[in-house]
């Protein structure tokens, strides 16, 4: 019998603890169950059915580097298996596996959002759809975790177990308003990381102390010299968008009372956006806070590029991996799906010798052995 190919994948997921009794029924191994549902996922699967249907298509590409002595799974194997296994621990192996192939740079932005996986809900159990805070390095466009929010809870709960599970030293935190928090602040820069923290009416306080500082300096109550303006226009999907960015050192008022770890600047931006069909024009005003210095370049980057999770990510997720159609309903399971779907979403992302979209790339893998091969092997 000739040697099997070498896999990191494989490697990394026989790592994962099986939750299975051990006993002579136990007729697949759980590292194969799990390498075949990842890659059946990145090739197009999106459910158990389609996932052993794949299997058995491409039984004699899997044969290559997994045992299979009892051939490809059923559905129901699929299933159960997926129900069973631990979410954290297969992030824990899968991301460090992923992270191999471009580990996040210094000074990186990484966005932390929440996302609702809208048909998961189970009106018979008492519980709305799972929601999922993900962690998204922005410049590599690569998957760093995920956290469930608990059933009876909110992004505030599930954001700081997100900080704590990543390695942030010297990178740059975003976050929208609900993490707008001292604690979430705190952690942040516990880990040697800065943040930019979208600043809205649930903190008043600050809110109005932000918004009347920049009022001031507008007006010329406050002539120092020591705000930053930068000015962009994005044109493109029908629109144009104005953005003015101004940045200024946080007041001693804001900093005095150490609320909040690090507060090094603030941060407002002034954003137009004209629709060339109907002429519609719209305004808004936004407002940050930042541990970084006031330098407006940088801190309007930061601010710009925390969208890479909604454009990269969630929008992805939805038109290519039909994310918000699944109806899997034991939390588990479709957890741990819809982490086979963001790891998917940055494997594909990551390759850069197809040109063509992340769902073009998800068919060609299933169409063509040699390129999911590849995919699978990057990291070799």
């Amino acid at each position: 019998m000739p040697a099997k190919e070498s896999s990191d994948l494989v490697a990394a997921l026989q790592a994962v603890p099986d939750p299975r009794r051990q006993c002579q029924n136990l007729r697949h191994r759980l590292a194969d169950v799990l390498v075949i549902g990842f890659c059946a996922v990145l090739c197009g699967s999106d459910d158990f059915v389609e996932i052993e249907a794949f299997g058995r298509a491409k039984e004699a590409f899997f044969r290559r580097f997994l045992e299979l002595p009892h051939g490809i799974p059923s559905h129901d194997t699929f299933r159960r298996v997926f129900q069973a296994v631990c979410p954290r621990a297969l992030q824990t192996c899968l991301i460090q596996w992923l992270q191999g192939i471009r580990p996040a740079a210094d000074g990186e932005v990484i966005a932390i959002d929440g996302k609702a996986l809208r048909r998961t809900a189970d009106r018979g159990r008492g519980l709305g759809a799972l929601h999922l805070v993900s962690a998204w390095a922005t410049a590599n466009g690569l998957t760093l975790g995920q956290v469930a929010v608990g059933a009876k809870s909110n992004e505030i709960t599930a954001i700081p177990q997100s900080i704590e599970l990543l390695d942030l030293k010297g990178c740059v935190v975003t976050i929208d308003a609900a993490g707008c928090q001292k604690d979430i602040a705190e952690r942040i820069v516990a880990k040697e990381a800065d943040y930019v923290l979208a600043l809205k009416a649930n903190q008043p306080g600050l809110y109005e102390q932000v918004a009347e500082h920049f009022l001031k300096r507008l007006a010329g109550d406050i002539a120092d010299g020591a705000m930053r303006r930068q000015r962009q226009v994005e044109e493109g999907h029908g629109r144009t968008e104005t953005r003015e960015t101004f940045a200024a050192p946080a007041t001693e008022e804001m900093v005095a009372a150490g609320a909040w770890a690090g507060l090094a600047s603030v941060v407002m931006v002034i954003a137009r956006c004209v629709d060339h069909a109907t002429g519609k024009t719209s305004d808004e005003v936004r407002y940050y806070i930042s541990s970084l210095p006031a330098k407006v370049r940088r801190l309007a980057g930061a601010v710009r590029q925390h969208w890479g999770i909604e454009n990269g990510l969630h929008w992805v997720l939805d038109v290519a991996f039909a994310e918000d159609r699944m109806r899997q309903r034991d939390r588990n399971g479709i957890e741990n799906l819809a982490l086979l779907n963001r790891l998917a979403v940055s494997l594909l992302r990551q390759d850069k010798t197809v040109k063509a979209g992340v769902k073009c790339k998800r068919k060609r893998a299933g169409w063509d052995d040699n390129y999911l091969l590849h995919l699978l092997l990057e990291s070799d």
